[in-house]
C-alpha cells in the first residue's frame, strides 16, 4: 500500500477520532455513556459540561481542518491541524490524564512524521 494513502486513512481516522470525542464531549458527558468513558461521578459531570461541550467544539474544529486538508489534498493544512492536535495530546497528557497522551497525540506524531517523510 502506498504511504501517502496510509497516511490519509490515518489522517481520517484521527479525524473521525475528534469527530468522536465531540459527540461525547458536546451530548453524552452527563449521560451514564459519557460518564462511564470519562471516569466521572454525576455531580462532577453535571457541573462540568458547559466546559465540556467547549472542549468538544474545539475537538469539532480539529476534525474539520482534518478533513478540509484531506478533501483539497493541502498537505500544509494537514500538517497545521495535526500539529494542533499534537500540541493538544501532550499538554492533555501532562496536565490532565497520561492516556490522553496515547490516544490523541501519539497517532498525531506518526501522522505528522509519516506526511513529512512522504513529501
Amino acid at each position: 500500500m502506498e504511504l501517502r494513502l496510509v497516511t490519509g486513512l490515518l489522517v481520517g481516522t484521527i479525524a473521525l477520532l475528534h469527530v468522536a470525542f465531540l459527540v461525547l464531549e458536546m451530548f453524552y458527558w452527563d449521560h451514564p455513556l459519557g460518564r462511564r468513558i470519562f471516569r466521572l461521578d454525576a455531580e462532577f459531570s453535571a457541573k462540568s459540561k458547559t466546559l465540556a461541550a467547549n472542549q468538544g467544539l474545539y475537538n469539532g474544529f480539529l476534525a474539520s481542518g482534518l478533513f478540509w486538508g484531506l478533501f483539497t489534498v493541502q498537505g500544509d493544512v494537514i500538517a497545521f491541524f495535526l500539529s494542533c492536535v499534537v500540541i493538544a495530546g501532550i499538554y492533555g497528557g501532562i496536565t490532565v490524564k497520561r492516556t490522553i497522551f496515547y490516544t490523541q497525540g501519539l497517532p498525531a506524531i506518526v501522522t505528522l512524521a509519516l506526511l513529512l517523510y512522504s513529501r
